[in-house]
């Protein structure tokens, strides 16, 4: 006898699924990109961690699984990136900052 393996839990009998927003979700992390907006990046990766919460559940359509994986592993990287970047200019704001009090206050 075969097993079959296991599937997610599906909504109840005639009970609809939400439709996807996957396109949305990757739209939202390449807008992050290409804009350096860190906030659509961010809604990028809380919005697909969400609906793959909710497709795993089987509450909503599963046919847009990978574009929002997609769309969540880009909005993850790119929010690491630019937190990445705001804390290097930070970094380099406050050096020269510091350098330039240091060579005013030799005069």
């Amino acid at each position: 006898m075969t097993q079959m393996p296991p599937q997610a839990p599906m909504a109840p009998a005639g009970m609809p699924v939400k439709p996807h927003r996957g396109g949305m979700i990757l739209a939202f992390s390449i807008v992050g990109i290409v804009c350096g907006c860190i906030i659509f990046s961010i809604l990028a990766w809380i919005m697909g961690k969400g609906d793959l919460r909710e497709m795993a559940a089987g509450r909503m359509d599963r046919s847009g699984e990978g574009l929002t994986k997609a769309g969540k592993i880009i909005g993850m990287i790119v929010t690491i990136l630019q937190i990445v970047g705001i804390v290097i200019w930070i970094i380099l704001v406050a050096a020269g900052a510091a350098s330039f009090s240091f060579r005013t206050s030799g005069m």
